[in-house]
Formats: structure tokens, sequence, C-alpha cells
């Protein structure tokens, strides 16, 4: 385990991405990007071909391939720790087989079935996102009673379950509630400020806020907002958190280190 929360930077080498899609679509840029977010502070560089923001268009694992294969092989080549935001047991495969070291399936093995036995067998770590449906989609449901992250970490012990069954090691798993996925502005807020409930489970946490639906109805900077919600998943002992303004977020979980909130946050 890390002395410190990681920073994981977004890396979309994606046409259609919600915050910066088109901006890296080509692999120098996307180097070039990736290169600077690991100068800025980053741990590890989450490197994603197919977008799933609501109105997207899904795509096959070999047109996604074809987008990150090269960026993926150079920056694990050179050393930087590779997670692959994918939807497909193809690309996992590919992904492990050009050094990438984590699977980040936003579906938890759920959207390919192929998903988890593929990934046990690469000996990848894995994240498991909670999963309803992708934004967007038909499945997609709001309603989780009255308590929204008993129910959501009732769903992730499943997709758990499911991935230790197909047999990845339960040692290789990391767990995301999956903030914006079928969840509300609302339910994301009562997520975050319960994040002892999810570090409780024994599994690393991943938290993917930065410049979500819920962090612009906050108001004011998006990325401010975000490394505030950073500073406070350090403080509460969380894995990594996923974001796109690496430098401000690193800065604001180191933060933690020193037992002082970033910015007057108050999580």
């Amino acid at each position: 385990m890390a002395e410190r929360t990681l920073v994981m930077g977004i890396l979309n080498v994606t046409p259609d991405s919600f915050s910066d899609g088109g901006r890296y679509a080509h692999v120098d840029d996307a180097l070039a990007h990736a290169h600077e977010m690991v100068d800025q502070g980053a741990d590890i560089v989450d490197v994603g071909g197919e977008s799933t923001r609501p109105g997207s268009t899904r795509i096959g694992p070999d047109e996604e391939w074809a987008r990150i294969g090269d960026v993926v092989r150079e920056l694990a080549g050179g050393g930087i720790v590779v997670s692959v935001d994918t939807l497909h047991a193809v690309t996992a495969r590919r992904a492990a087989a050009a050094g990438a070291t984590i699977i980040n399936d936003v579906s938890g093995g759920v959207w390919d079935p192929g998903m988890s036995v593929s990934v046990a067998s690469t000996g990848c770590r894995f994240v498991v996102q909670h999963y309803r449906a992708l934004p967007g989609m038909p499945g997609e449901s709001f309603d989780y009673g009255q308590d929204v992250v008993g129910a959501v970490l009732e769903r992730l012990g499943r997709q758990i379950d499911a991935a230790i069954g197909a047999g990845i090691a339960p040692e290789a798993l990391i767990i995301d509630p999956g903030l914006g996925f079928s969840v509300t502005n609302e339910q994301c807020v009562l997520i975050v400020e319960s994040l002892p409930r999810l570090t409780a489970l024994g599994y690393p946490v991943l938290i993917g806020a930065s410049r979500k639906r819920f962090i612009k109805a906050m108001g004011g900077d998006a990325d401010e907002q975000t490394a505030r919600i950073s500073s406070a998943c350090a403080r509460q002992g969380v894995w990594a958190v996923r974001v796109h303004d690496v430098a401000r977020n690193a800065r604001a979980v180191r933060s933690a280190l020193t037992g002082t909130a970033y910015g007057g946050e108050c999580l």
C-alpha cells in the first residue's frame, strides 16, 4: 500500500470525451501530455480510447487499440505505470502484453463477459467500478432506496465476488463507486461524504470525481473543487484519485501528509 494517496492522470486518446475529446487523439500529443502529467506528479497514467460520456458512440476493440496501442507501449516501455480504461477483454489482454499493469473497467467486468477471466490471465490489477449502465443508456437507474451508499456497496460486493470467482486474486482488486454513473449529483455527494464505508471493505479505493457533473453543480472552479475532494480522499486513506488537473491534485493529496486541509475543504 502506498504511503499516500496516488494520483492517476487521465489521458483520453479519443475524439469525443466530455472534457478533452480530440486534444490528445494523436500519438505525439498524447505522449507529450502523459509526460507532462508525470512531471506534475502523476503516479499512474490512465489511458482510454473510448468515451463513455452520455451520447458517446460505442466502438470495437480493434478501433480502440488502434487509438491507444502505440501510446500504451511507449509509456509502459519508458517505465511509466500505465492503467488502461476499457470495456473490452481483448483490449485488456493487448494492454497487458504491451506493459500496462492496471485494467480500469467502468463496468466492473459486466459489459464484456470475458473481461474478468481475461484480466485474471494477465495478472494485472483490476478496477471494479460500481455499475448499472453507461450514462444515457438503457438500464441506467437512480433509485437506490433510503441508503444509496449501502446499495452501491451491496452491488460492488456482488461484482467483487464475480471477479474473484473468475480467478482474479483479491489483492489485485481496486474498487470505485462510479461517481457520475447511474448516480445523481446529490447521490455523488453522499458517496463522497461516506468514504469510510468504502475503505472499510478492505480494498484499495479509486475515486474519479474530476470535472463530473456533480462537481460542476457545486459552482466555482471545477478543478479547484476536485482538488478539495482529492484532499479529503487522502485524509480518509483512499488509494488513488483519478484526475485531469494533475498538478493541483498532486498538491492537494500531499497536503494530507501534513494533516492539513486543502483550500478549506471540509469533508
